[in-house]
């Protein structure tokens, strides 16, 4: 699982201000919802595989680290399909049938995942987690009048993003005790299945409180007592390509906007 994960590197991507692609991603997300055409589709996807490029990461690695998200996508796909009942009827097999409507939508929806998927993980494959820390404490400071905790805000939400990985490979581990242990969690019937979970899931919550409690206590041996009056080894900077990013995020949805026009 690379969700989370950072990867150190000089593109152009790395370098950019982690403000900057905080507030592209944020922005990012709305203007998803514009695609809803061949044209626009087409455009997101080179915009997103461009993206991929620039970053210099590997497209093998990339795959192999979400695979996983791919379930998520077909299952989605599959739901508008069978559960879509506009437009032209195409296939019918027993109860069930499948419209233009329903492909349509499942496609576009799909692809709409992927876009997110994908370029939210480039974020945080090219960027810190203390850079993502401090760029969301910073979009959140402006609250801090209405004694709104900030720093603690953007802490937690560092922290769980840093641990996706660690529990997803402490996963893992249990599961591959499980098996050796005689577990079948790969085949035989949905209940008897959903039942050997439970072994996999007391141990994982375990193995998460105990990770929880070594953080704080070492959090509180190093003499953290909350934001107030801390300060920053590296302070961030504002550069042009981070106006330059922005900017292409204005251009990218004129773009979307000038497409919907078209078919």
């Amino acid at each position: 699982m690379i969700i989370g994960q950072y990867i150190p590197g000089h593109s152009w991507l790395h370098t950019l201000d982690a403000r900057a692609k905080t507030l592209f991603i944020l922005a990012f997300i709305p203007i998803v919802f514009l695609a809803d055409n061949l044209w626009t589709n087409v455009f997101l996807l080179a915009f997103t595989l461009f993206a991929v490029r620039l970053s210099q990461l590997s497209w093998r690695y990339l795959w192999n680290g979400l695979k996983m998200i791919l379930f998520l996508i077909l299952f989605t796909l599959l739901l508008q399909l069978f559960f879509n009942r506009e437009g032209t009827e195409l296939i019918s097999f027993g109860p069930f049938a499948i419209y233009s409507e329903g492909v349509r939508m499942g496609l576009i929806v799909s692809l709409r995942f992927f876009y997110l998927v994908m370029l939210t993980t480039l974020v945080t494959l090219t960027t810190t987690p203390m850079e993502l820390t401090d760029s969301i404490e910073a979009g959140l400071r402006p609250l801090e009048r209405f004694r709104v905790p900030a720093h603690e805000i953007a802490l937690m939400l560092s922290i769980s993003l840093r641990f996706l990985p660690t529990l997803a490979d402490e996963t893992d581990r249990i599961m591959k005790a499980q098996q050796a242990r005689g577990v079948d969690l790969k085949s035989g019937p949905i209940m008897d299945r959903l039942k050997a979970v439970v072994p996999l899931m007391i141990p994982l919550f375990v193995s998460a409180f105990k990770r929880a409690e070594d953080l704080a206590t070492a959090m509180e041996a190093r003499g953290y007592r909350g934001g107030e009056g801390r300060t920053r080894l590296r302070e961030m900077t504002w550069h042009r390509r981070d106006t330059a990013l922005l900017l292409i995020f204005v251009i990218v949805t004129l773009i979307l906007i000038g497409l919907r026009g078209i078919g």
